[in-house]
């Protein structure tokens, strides 16, 4: 499967997979900049701190899709899919609980990083900086079990009126 194929056939599931597609480009983007901290590529306070920079700015325009991604999901997918398999324990409910996790790797981070100064040793802006690697360790194998397990069951499971309501719900663009 090439990365513009889609692998499933319902339209709805189309267009949350297309999300995740631009999701994990995202994250690649401010990934990057993270990796410098895992490789060792940071030698001097000056040098984190704009690394540090450079995630923040990646993560506050990440931030923003995600959520609405999330929020249709949450709003939308989960519920209808629960209808089916149940939405109190089991898949569901591990990975809506796997979106607060993310959110707070994320938001403690940004937290953390609002006050880097060149006083911090580099030390501490790799320990904040593992946040950032959790979030991202977490989100990729939080949408492949999305895509293996939700997504695979709601191709098999959801009835043709059910795919046209959750196609309507969820074509909204996740970009400003």
């Amino acid at each position: 499967m090439q990365a513009n194929e889609f692998k499933y056939k319902i339209k709805a599931l189309r267009v949350l997979e297309n999300e995740h597609h631009y999701i994990r480009y995202m994250m690649n983007e401010w990934f990057q900049y993270v990796l410098k901290f895992e490789n060792g590529d940071v030698y001097s306070r000056l040098e984190g701190m704009m690394v540090i920079k450079e995630i923040r700015e990646k993560l506050k325009a990440f931030r923003t899709p995600l959520k609405k991604h999330q929020e249709k999901e949450e709003k939308y997918f989960f519920p209808m899919l629960g209808v089916y398999i149940g939405y109190e324990q089991g898949p569901i409910l591990s990975i809506e609980e796997e979106h607060g996790e993310i959110d707070a790797y994320i938001d403690h981070f940004l937290h953390h990083s609002e006050q880097v100064s060149t006083e911090m040793d580099i030390t501490a802006m790799h320990d904040m900086v593992k946040d950032v690697m959790e979030a991202y360790e977490v989100l990729m194998v939080h949408m492949v079990k999305e895509e293996a397990v939700l997504f695979d069951m709601a191709e098999k499971m959801l009835k043709k009126i059910d795919e046209e309501v959750l196609l309507e719900q969820v074509n909204t663009l996740i970009v400003d």
